[in-house]
Order: C-alpha cells, then structure tokens, then sequence
C-alpha cells in the first residue's frame, strides 16, 4: 500500500470521527478533510495553485450551474404546499377512503406521505409534517406505538424516492445524467414501494389485531367529496412530470413553473398569508444552503479522493477480481445501508459517488438505474438506528412513543425495502429503463 492510498484512507477515517464524534456538518468535514488530505499529497507551491484553479473552478461551475436552480425551486414548492396546509388536506382525504379499514389510518399516512413527498421531496420535512398531522388521529384511535410511529417513519423516507427528489436532482448533476430520465425512471419503484408498504400494515394488522382497531367508515358522498381538496397536488405533480416526460421543458423550467402555480393557487385561495410565504422563504434558504455546503464539500473531498488515485484504486482491484457484477452492487449495497445510518443521506452519497462512478462505469451499468438504487438504499439509513434522523424526528413528537418503538416498527417493513431492492436488481427494464427511455 504506498503512501498516497495511506493518505487517502486516512482522509475518509478523519472526515467520518468528525462527523459521527464531533458533531460537524457533513459540507463542513468533507471541506477540511478533503482541504487538508489534498494539502498532504501536493507540494505547498502547488496547492494553493491546485485549490484556486482545479478545484475553485470546479466549484464555480457547480454552483454556476443552471440546472442547480433546480434545487431551491423543488424545495420552494414543497415548503409553499406545506405551509399552505395542504398536508392536511391529503391526510383528510386518504383517511375517508381507507379509515375504515383495519390499520386505516396507517395506510392513510402512507398515502398522504407519498403525495406530500410528490411535491416536498425532503424526508425529514415529510416526518415532521406528518407527525403533526397523523400523531393524534392514530394516538385517539390507540394504535400501537410501533405501528403507528413505524409508519410515519417510513413513509418519510419517500421524500428521497418519489419525484421531484433532491438526492436524485443531485445525482443526475453530479454523474452528468438527464433529471428528467432519473424521475422517470423512479415512477415504477416508488408506486411498488409504496403499494407494498400498504400490504405490509394489512398484513400486520391481519397477524396483529392489537395493532390497530377498524375506524368508522365515511359514506361514499364524503368520499367523493374531499377529492377536490387533493386535485390541486395531483394536477400541480401531474404538469411538472408531464412536463417534463414530454420533454417541452427543462427541469429546472418545470420546477419554475411548478413553483409559481402552487404560489398563485394559493394566493388565489387565500390558503397562503405573508407570514407563511415568509416562513416557506427562510425554511427554502436554509435546506438549500445546507445542500449547497454539501456539493461544495463533496467537490473538494471528491478532488482529494482523485489525488489519493482511490477510484482508480478500486476499480482496478474489482475489475482484477472474480467477482460477478451483482456481487459488486451488493457490496455496495451494504455500504450504502451502513453509511445511510450514520449519516444524512445525501451526505453520504456524495461521499461515495467519486469512489464508485468510475466503477459502474468501468462495468457498463445503466447510470440511471443505478440511481434508482442508491436512492432506494441510502434513505434506508433515515429510519435505521443508530442514527435514524427520519425516526429521532417521530420519537421527540410521540409523548408516548420511544425511540426502540419507533425503530422496531420500520423493521416491519423492511421486507417492502429488500422486494424493490431486489425487483430493480433482477428487472431493471421494466423497472426503470422502459420509463426512462421513453423521457426526453
């Protein structure tokens, strides 16, 4: 192992403990880390050369980018919606087709996560707005706590699947890869994830009775009548995706347009006052500022793990071994389930991304479909322990709820996570490809 392989290792180890030990922003490790590694593997003369030209251009032409608009227009849209109550809306809609049902109201967060995930795309703004919608209703009702928090929990988690997803925007920037293609390609994984986890609380439920009672069932009048109070959500998701398949706008486009209708509908409906547009402003400046620190971080540590040569390193040590591709995938698979719980999501695929790019492409895998599958397994580390932030968030906002409730009931659906997981390794054509390929 020479020196440089030794140094690059190191600089991972050191940026990990001052994360997980010191409590450090991820944007803010990976900058010194990857500051500092760089300053061990090039002579003084050349880093301040090599930290002003390589990697300040990099950064300039990141953050320069036009398609990064894109970021802060999905995050506006979602925090406009929040604000705007629409949250309920959907959980009061959900909760008149399937309260009735035994674990009903479950499946009702369930929903309502996915179609507020449709426009927020953030997973712990998806778990704090569903804990104040969904807490009391299932709280009232005596759900068991793992049942019900479990739920929230993992319905959080669709934020990162669901388009418009974030950690899909900033990895089709990152890899070079068509948006449009990556929201594509995640409608058929998302609509399984999704139906399966509504199997799994009526499974539950069905071999648990104690888990949750049936509600009191709405008359089909009710029914059909909040319907029009979720149509805006359906509408606004369906111009931006159609938009955007159809490819008569750009992303970044779509999300402008998209932003400015769910602004002007709101205000027409007097659903909006300036102190929620006020509160949706803030909130979108800090997400999007912690997502930018991340990329600027991510793109100094990347250059470093380049310097260390440990992409090369590790694509030239698999490609001289005997394993078969999928053992690759499922490698990293692992890695991505354990780094997801140590750390924020995206973080954490950013970290590993200039690592194991040149190693998918080295094997001719689809960029695209790869995508669907770091998306699916790094937000697994939302909801597992340790550090779980989707599931911390649903146990602070449970009174009656602890945090190894909470983490045992995401354990029930887990079989939902591996049946995707599994469906994207085995038929990734009907999966993602048949989809992407037909976007512009």
């Amino acid at each position: 192992m020479d020196i440089n392989t030794v140094i690059g290792l190191t600089g991972i180890a050191g940026m990990l403990c001052l994360i997980l030990f010191c409590g450090m922003s991820p944007g803010v490790a990976m900058l010194l880390a990857g500051t500092c590694g760089s300053l061990a593997l090039v002579p003084p003369d050349s880093f301040s050369q090599l930290f002003t030209g390589v990697i300040g251009a990099e950064i300039w032409s990141t953050f320069s980018s036009y398609g990064l608009t894109v970021i802060p227009l999905f995050v506006l849209l979602g925090e406009i919606i929040y604000h705007a109550g629409y949250s309920n809306r959907l959980f009061q809609a959900s909760e008149a087709w399937l309260g009735g049902c035994r674990g009903g109201l479950a499946m009702t967060t369930l929903l309502a996560s996915a179609g507020f995930s449709a426009i927020c795309g953030s997973n712990t703004a998806t778990a704090a707005t569903m804990c104040s919608v969904a807490l009391e209703p299932m709280t009232k009702a005596k759900y068991h706590p793992q049942l019900k928090c479990g739920s929230i929990a993992v319905g959080s988690t669709l934020g990162a699947i669901i388009p418009p997803s974030i950690v899909l925007v900033v990895y089709g920037l990152y890899t070079g890869s068509s948006i449009g293609k990556l929201f594509a390609g995640s409608v058929v994984p998302s609509a399984i994830l999704v139906g399966s986890f509504l199997l799994t609380v009526a499974v539950l439920c069905r071999l648990r009775p104690d888990f949750a009672q049936p509600g009191p069932k709405a008359s089909w009048r009710k029914r059909f009548a909040v319907l029009p109070s979720v149509l805006e959500i359906l509408v606004l998701f369906a111009v931006i995706m159609g938009a955007m398949f159809s490819g008569i706008v750009t992303p970044t486009e779509a999300a402008g347009f998209g932003t400015f209708i769910g602004i002007l509908g709101c205000l027409l409906r007097r659903r909006l006052s300036y102190a929620d547009l006020r509160a949706a402003m803030i909130a979108t400046l800090h997400i999007t500022g912690m997502v930018f620190m991340i990329l600027a971080g991510a793109t100094v540590f990347g250059k470093f793990l380049s310097l260390a040569r440990l992409p090369q390193l590790l694509a030239s040590s698999v490609a001289g071994s005997t394993l078969s591709p999928t053992m690759i995938i499922l490698l990293m698979a692992g890695c991505y389930v354990l780094g997801g719980c140590l750390m924020d999501a995206l973080a954490f695929l950013l970290i590993t991304l200039p690592l194991f790019i040149p190693l998918i492409e080295r094997m001719g895998l689809d960029l695209v479909w790869f995508g669907q599958v770091v998306c699916l397994l790094t937000t697994l580390g939302a909801i597992t322990p340790p550090v779980g932030v989707s599931s911390f968030v649903v146990a602070s906002r449970s009174k009656d709820s602890t945090i190894g409730q909470v983490f045992q009931g995401t354990l029930y659906f887990m079989p939902a996570y591996l049946l995707v997981f599994l469906m994207l390794l085995w038929f990734p054509q009907p999966m993602v490809n048949w989809l992407a390929g037909m976007a512009k």
